[in-house]
């Protein structure tokens, strides 16, 4: 845990209106389209490419095609419902099966709330194809409001693994070049091993997820050099998004009695949350139907912030872990740095502890770039300079994120001077 401070640290666009026919309008509609469904990473940079090509031929400036991505594609009607079995083939050829549970009516001119469901009992062999690894069924958990993602984790890939922590945010950008989500309310549901997953991505990696509902898991499990990985949890990364967490109190692997320790933590730091204890409960969900209205209502009353004022991170590395929705963590004085950066107009006041280099990165609602952008770090004004918004910058971060609420058409690197 690392708590140096105070708890108080806390429709498609108009196209006419710039082209000069219909024409480059269809062409610039299409490009979109393609960057939004392309199948990986380097197709995704090669539509770009194009795209950024015909917006200067065609004298699209960057507002223009900030609202072009901003709007996305047209989803098509035309896509599978119903259950469905995917693989995701990770750079090193691991293969991560996972099930998704469209609904029957899917609307694409409808947004819909995606909920990943990480099971438990990750102590087995790699999952075979056919979808019979998830031994219940799933019919269960259909939604007719919602895209539910059940993907598999195995011996080789805990929730809390690296390969994990990758591949969960690739399923979700899957889903996004096909279906319309609603980014801001993507949840992550974890049950036994699948709660102490959602407290990982929780600590470690939440900008994709608006909460986190952890059942009948164990956040010390993460610290566990053996069977967790060694993670240092550090208590300020959960500020942001809020905790459902539900214990059993007789639970024979983790009593609610062994989870209250970290729920004071939560407490005195200021983390929002909900703890339910269920009398006498059990490792099993046999409470789910009782509770199950005032978790859909946590949900609804709980939609992600993807441009916040104020963001606080703290990391112990930079090549994984190290970013928070608009701030990224580019190198470390000591370990574990901290970085908080709190937005007001044009003016970022930063606080660093143990961080050498920073990015923010900027979006064009929040921030007026006709006028200097003033960044303070530590009250010591470092950058008071107007900003040249790049698509490049636009569309590298689109394409990353694949999040038409999460846009940014400038980032700034800077150095704190420790």
């Amino acid at each position: 845990m690392y708590l140096p401070r105070r708890k108080s640290l806390t429709i498609f666009f108009l196209l006419f209106l710039w082209t000069t026919g219909p024409l480059v309008a269809a062409e610039d509609s299409s490009l979109v389209g393609q960057f939004w469904s392309a199948a990986s990473s380097a197709e995704r940079s090669a539509v770009a490419a194009k795209l950024i090509a015909y917006s200067e031929v065609d004298g699209i400036d960057i507002q223009s095609l900030y609202q072009l991505i901003k709007t996305g594609p047209s989803y098509s009607a035309d896509v599978p419902v119903g259950q469905q079995e995917s693989v995701r083939v990770a750079s090193d050829g691991t293969r991560f099966p996972y099930v998704f549970l469209v609904p029957e009516e899917y609307d694409p001119s409808q947004k819909y709330p995606v909920e990943f469901m990480l099971h438990g009992g990750v102590s087995r062999p790699e999952w075979e194809p056919g979808g019979g690894w998830w031994r219940r069924g799933f019919d269960s958990l259909k939604q007719p409001d919602r895209i539910v993602v059940v993907p598999a984790s195995w011996v080789e890939a805990f929730w809390w693994h690296e390969n994990q922590a990758e591949n969960l945010p690739e399923i979700l950008n899957i889903l996004k070049a096909t279906y319309n989500i609603d980014e801001n309310r993507v949840t992550m549901t974890g049950i036994s091993d699948g709660g102490t997953g959602a407290y990982f991505f929780a600590f470690k990696q939440p900008t994709p997820w608006a909460t986190f509902l952890p059942y009948i898991g164990h956040p010390g499990v993460l610290r566990n050099a053996q069977s967790g990985g060694g993670y240092r949890l550090y208590f300020e990364n959960l500020m942001a998004k809020p905790l459902y967490i539900v214990n059993g109190e007789n639970d024979r692997l983790y009593p609610a009695s062994s989870v209250g320790p970290f729920i004071d933590v939560l407490i005195d730091a200021g983390v929002p949350h909900i703890w339910k204890v269920i009398p006498e409960g059990g490792h099993n969900t046999n409470w789910l139907p009782d509770e199950a209205p005032l978790i859909e209502q946590f949900k609804l009353d709980n939609p992600r912030d993807p441009l916040p004022d104020s963001v606080l991170w703290v990391a112990d590395r930079t090549d994984k872990f190290h970013r928070n929705m608009w701030v990224y963590i580019d190198s470390l004085s000591q370990t574990p740095g901290l970085l908080e950066a709190t937005r007001n107009g044009n003016e970022i006041d930063v606080t660093a502890q143990g961080v050498a280099e920073f990015t923010l990165l900027l979006n064009p609602e929040e921030v007026d770039f006709s006028q200097a952008i003033q960044v303070y770090v530590n009250s010591e004004n470092i950058f008071d300079e107007i900003i040249t918004q790049d698509k490049e910058t636009l569309l590298r971060w689109a394409s990353k994120d694949l999040d038409r609420s999460m846009l940014f058409t400038a980032e700034l690197k800077l150095r704190t001077g420790e």
